[in-house]
């Protein structure tokens, strides 16, 4: 067993090739698993003046990239967390994907569009925008795919493998979510008068779980219905079986906050609430 002060176990220095320029500004809107940011488009920007523009040659042709970078967000790591497939059962991190680890290095694959110098244009991207890039390595499919590989404790989850060779499915299906009328008015609303996109970030978030969860922000209500917090709204939903509807958006600010505050933010708050009013309860979220 090492000791912890072993000096094999110094601190190591890394210097970030590049960044991440990503449609997700923070964690809330950024996605959960690689599925759900299927379709989202990136670039990575390479450092100017280190021979990176010499590093990109050949690259063009591959169709799928890893990206190491940084969880640059966190604070500290978690022994155990909570994946979204767990079922409410905490798992070692090390037996899992989460972000929260001893060293915060993520690993993902992206699909790539193209090269332009020091700008590697990417799609499939699910990482914080501006993360430090740390590594770039092409995908090499018969190297690094494992068709029937073990998948530890989602295994239970899994369907018999009927399609041996191919790309296995998701253990757990998604949930299938609509929107009431209400609600798609509501968020049509916000899209176009204020430029704030509910239905992406909300869709995807639920689609994973709606069950009440900490690290997704939902709670549920004392009438069955079930809220996810997302930002500075709320969003009521109920759910049947595998099937998600959302019935309502509402504000996360109180009474007071509306209107005393002279956050600019508020003013959007301000103005939904003077269209389509308070729901009960709204005051205490």
């Amino acid at each position: 067993m090492l000791r912890p002060d072993d000096p094999r176990l110094s601190p190591i220095s890394l210097t970030p090739i590049g960044i991440l320029r990503t449609p997700f500004p923070d964690r809330v809107s950024t996605p959960r698993q690689p599925h759900a940011s299927e379709g989202a488009e990136g670039r990575i920007e390479l450092a100017a003046g280190r021979g990176l523009e010499h590093a990109v040659s050949d690259l063009e042709g591959w169709e799928f990239l890893w990206v190491v970078f940084l969880f640059h967000l966190n604070k500290g790591w978690r022994p155990k967390v909570l994946p979204p497939r767990s079922a409410g059962k905490r798992r070692g991190v090390l037996a899992t994907r989460s972000p929260h680890r001893p060293n915060p290095i993520g690993l993902s694959l992206v699909r790539l569009v193209s090269v332009e110098s020091l700008v590697i244009h990417v799609r499939d991207v699910d990482m914080i925008d501006e993360s430090p890039v740390l590594d770039i390595k092409p995908y090499i499919p018969y190297a690094e795919a494992r068709p029937g590989a073990r998948t530890g404790w989602l295994e239970p989850l899994a369907a018999p493998d009927e399609h041996a060779g191919e790309a296995p499915a998701d253990p757990e299906p998604g949930f299938s979510v609509t929107w009431s009328a209400h609600a798609s008015t509501q968020a049509a609303y916000l899209r176009d008068e204020h430029g704030i996109d509910l239905v992406a970030p909300v869709d995807r978030t639920l689609r994973l779980g709606p069950q009440p969860h900490p690290y997704r922000r939902i709670r549920a209500l004392p009438d069955g219905t079930l809220r996810l917090a997302y930002k500075d709204f709320r969003v009521r939903f109920r759910v049947d079986r595998r099937d998600v509807t959302i019935l309502s958006i509402g504000t996360g600010y109180r009474e007071r906050d509306l209107a005393l505050s002279d956050d600019p933010a508020v003013d959007v708050h301000r103005a939904f609430v003077a269209r389509f009013g308070r729901e009960d309860g709204e005051s205490r979220c």
